[in-house]
Order: C-alpha cells, then structure tokens, then sequence
C-alpha cells in the first residue's frame, strides 16, 4: 500500500474527506519525524514504537568486485510491532 491508497483508506474509514485525511497523514510524518530527528521514540499503544538506533561502522564487500569497503556508522530508524499487531498479522 503507497501513500494514496493509505490515504483512500483511511478516508473510507472516518468518513472524512480525502484532503482532510492527507493533511493528517502529512502532518502525523511531520511529528514523527521531528520526534526521531530528536532522537525521541514515538510509540503508540497496541500498534508499534518507531525509535532511533545507532549502527556501528563495519567492514562489508562490494558484491561486483568482492573488494572490501569501509561502512560508516549511522542511525537508523526501528519499528518494534506491539502485540495487538503481532496477532491480527498472525
């Protein structure tokens, strides 16, 4: 599902209209990306946290040339499902 099919159905779900249903997608990205920029986790019961974690520098492969290649450490962001999730995928 991409952005506008996301936006479909959660306007059929509320009943709202389809710009008022973006403008709340748009701005619930805003918020959590601000929150993450912030190294702040964001979670919502039930459903799952996103959150910041750090990865190390290590050393991988160029898969063309086999040649080893330095990876330099970053963050990166993690979505840990809550358990309400976890059984309505199961």
């Amino acid at each position: 599902m991409n952005k506008a099919e996301l936006i479909d159905a959660i306007a059929n779900e509320t009943k709202m209209t389809k710009a008022d249903t973006r403008k709340v997608v748009d701005a619930f990205m805003k918020v959590t990306s601000d929150a993450l920029k912030k190294e702040q986790r964001v979670a919502l019961v039930g459903f799952g946290s996103f959150s910041v974690a750090g990865r190390s520098a290590r050393t991988g492969r160029n898969p063309q040339t086999g040649k080893e290649i330095k990876i330099a450490a970053k963050k990166v962001v993690k979505f840990s499902p809550g358990a309400e999730l976890k059984e309505q995928v199961q």
